[in-house]
């Protein structure tokens, strides 16, 4: 979802995007996949005379965009960006770059392991 939402405002100028972006971010907080089309609709309705290339880029990527909808909420706002992956991507290279070598591959696992029970701890 995140590469849709900067593929659309690539094509937004500076003056427009707070605004643009306020009017799409109805589209991908919707509760279900039907009001999320009718945002949509709505959005394409105020925005498509003067950024068609942006609504046509929602419409050509509908149908991979909607499994996003499949998930429950809580979910979603997971998924949504991979902000929390790459937290957690630095997390474990904090624990394994220090070491310029492992004697076994037992032992990448089990500093991995170590980095995501720490990691764990503040969640």
């Amino acid at each position: 979802m995140v590469h849709q939402i900067r593929n659309a405002c690539k094509y937004v100028v500076w003056k427009d995007r707070k605004e643009f972006s306020a009017d799409m971010k109805l589209i991908y907080t919707a509760p279900t996949k039907q009001a999320a089309e009718a945002a949509l609709r709505d959005f394409a309705e105020k925005w498509e005379s003067k950024y068609s290339y942006a609504i046509k880029s929602w419409r050509d990527n509908w149908d991979e965009l909607t499994v996003f909808f499949e998930f429950p909420l809580e979910i979603r706002k997971i998924i949504y960006t991979t902000n929390l992956i790459e937290n957690l991507n630095g997390k474990i290279r904090k624990y394994t770059k220090n070491k310029m070598s492992f004697p076994t591959d037992d032992a990448v696992l089990k500093s991995v392991y170590l980095a995501l029970k720490e990691a764990t701890k503040k969640w």
